[in-house]
């Protein structure tokens, strides 16, 4: 089965979608199998991290911002070449197991939606697998 949904983002920031990717397990009705978290844009990403503690989040924002600056010798034309970057590097999607109808996430993980190129109306993808 198949779920998308739609997010309105600010300009950076890590959304938390746990909620949602728990949903769509919900309305699958899928006890064990897989779901497989996808962003088909080119300057977000999708990864697992800590969501107990929201210093993470900036933690890693901060961190990505030093490891991928904007540079004047960039030469695609939009700007954007950092959160390009960022996006590759964290990657466009995140598989998890579904265990019992429930998210096999460890105690302080939490699936979220990397926006590096906002404010932008965003979509995010859940195929579940299973039975």
């Amino acid at each position: 089965m198949l779920y998308e949904y739609r997010l309105n983002t600010d300009a950076e920031n890590f959304v938390d979608i746990t909620a949602m990717v728990r949903e769509a397990l919900a309305k699958s009705g899928v006890r064990d199998g897989a779901c497989l978290v996808y962003c088909p844009h080119t300057t977000a990403g999708i990864t697992i991290n800590e969501n107990a503690d929201p210093d993470v989040v900036r933690d890693m924002l901060l961190g990505l911002a030093k490891a991928f600056p904007d540079r004047p010798e960039f030469r695609h034309a939009e700007g954007n070449s950092s959160a390009h970057l960022k996006a590759s590097c964290v990657g466009s999607s995140a598989t998890v197991i579904a265990d019992g109808g429930r998210l096999l996430l460890g105690t302080w993980q939490g699936i979220y939606f990397c926006e590096f190129d906002g404010p932008r109306c965003r979509s995010f993808y859940v195929q579940i697998t299973g039975q």
